[in-house]
């Protein structure tokens, strides 16, 4: 065969009704479709037998992080086109057929089209990153544990190179008079500062001081915990399931001489209760917790803090859906980024924080600035990928570039949000121990 571009650009259009957008490379050294447009280089045959068994997001992304499929050039444009496509075309379509495979005749043709270049035979098994063998309810402890330690527990040297310095893996706050364009820092402002600036963004709104108790939940490699106790004097709890987050942490916070000050926990939140705190900080940690969870989240750091105790809840939100009955996770994120993992309206967490009995302070929203992040995150991965794929495996490499950089595009296109909410837990008078201006945070 030595026309198969031509052929799948043919049969894509057949089935799309419209010319596809990028340019296709495939396994026998044929191209076809628009120059100049994105290319999508089809490695082996296989790829498509992967779509032919689960079309849409799931066949693709077996296939991208299996090394059969890639992109020749800006892999953001590329990923522009193929979203819609995706989107529009590829979790509709793929419900559809397999449910009710004989009642759209474009997927029976296009089936059949895919067959003759692909050949009968079924795809290989799916590539070793993608999770297996979940088992229970979700969002048990032992559920968790496990969806935990698939994203975590990858090495701390891959996520050193990624992260960077700074070992903060959450939106950071970005200074627009020191900020470039798409993610690249002015002169002398980098990722470790706004790194910084968001952790004591944190710190004063939670309006940490000198001895107080600072719980962090879901503590990561414990970058919040030690600004937090080298900045404020706080004395900090760190909780995290991963057990290569804690080791790194506990590390981290020796050579910094703060053992006397912060105290790393392999420890469920659940399962804390040696509250009172003055504080809590939940950064990047609340998706995970899932929505049959929530209040029972909410109803467990309220109990947690002190009257007059703040809540830091800085997390990732989804627009509302119309029928939210039927809100689904991505195929992809689920297989092999965050297992389980859920995103809620903005809506609906401050109305469940509130129903749990906080009282919600503020809302802020830094969507654009996780935009920005990420795409540092995908350069620190391209400029080190040989030692990222030494560090854990080429899949995995894969897929952290492919969900981080298609994450940037979601964030830039405000398909997805990110806010920080302070909340605090009323006392008994009903005051809140807020000042009339709180938005300087402590700046003035």
């Amino acid at each position: 065969m030595a026309d198969a571009a031509l052929r799948l650009t043919t049969l894509a259009h057949e089935l799309l009704g419209a010319p596809l957008p990028v340019r296709i490379r495939a396994w026998d050294g044929s191209e076809a479709g628009p120059p100049g447009a994105p290319t999508l280089v089809i490695r082996h045959r296989r790829a498509l037998r992967r779509l032919l068994w689960k079309p849409g997001e799931l066949g693709l992304a077996r296939a991208w992080v299996a090394g059969e499929i890639d992109v020749d050039g800006d892999l953001y444009a590329a990923l522009e086109q193929l979203a819609g496509l995706i989107w529009e075309h590829g979790p509709e379509t793929g419900e559809k057929a397999a449910a009710h495979p004989v009642l759209d005749p474009r997927l029976r043709a296009a089936a059949r089209g895919l067959v003759e270049i692909a050949g009968p035979w079924p795809p290989p098994a799916p590539p070793a990153e993608e999770i297996r063998r979940r088992r229970g309810p979700v969002h048990t402890k032992r559920r968790d544990k496990q969806a935990i330690s698939h994203h975590y527990d990858v090495g701390n040297d891959f996520y050193a190179l990624v992260l960077g310095p700074s070992m903060v893996y959450s939106c950071a706050y970005w200074d627009e008079g020191r900020e470039g364009p798409l993610g690249r820092p002015g002169e002398g402002f980098t990722l470790e500062d706004a790194q910084r600036d968001k952790l004591d963004l944190i710190c004063r709104k939670l309006a940490l001081q000198e001895g107080d108790r600072l719980l962090d939940v879901g503590c990561g490699w414990g970058s919040m915990a030690i600004h937090a106790a080298r900045g404020y004097g706080a004395r900090v709890t760190g909780v995290t399931l991963s057990r290569e987050q804690a080791a790194f942490a506990r590390k981290r916070i020796a050579e910094e001489g703060l053992t006397d000050r912060i105290e790393i926990r392999v420890q469920d939140y659940r399962d804390v209760r040696d509250g009172p705190y003055d504080a809590i900080s939940s950064i990047g940690m609340a998706e995970h917790v899932g929505a049959v969870r929530y209040r029972e989240y909410a109803d467990d750091l309220f109990a947690l803090l002190r009257p007059g105790g703040r809540l830091l809840n800085h997390q990732i939100a989804r627009r509302p859906e119309p029928d939210e009955e039927h809100y689904r996770v991505d195929d992809f994120i689920d297989a092999y980024v965050f297992p389980d993992g859920e995103l809620a309206p903005l809506g609906r967490t401050v109305s469940t924080l509130e129903e749990a009995g906080f009282e919600a302070r503020d809302v802020e929203s830094i969507r654009e600035h996780y935009a920005l992040t990420l795409r540092r995150w995908v350069a620190n991965l391209e400029e080190h990928w040989a030692e990222a794929v030494r560090a854990t495996s080429a899949g995995r490499a894969r897929v952290w570039r492919l969900y981080m950089a298609a994450s940037a595009l979601s964030f830039e296109r405000n398909r997805i949000g990110v806010n920080q909410i302070l909340a605090v837990r009323p006392r008994e008078s009903g005051g809140s121990g807020m000042p009339l201006r709180a938005r300087l945070w402590g700046t003035a």
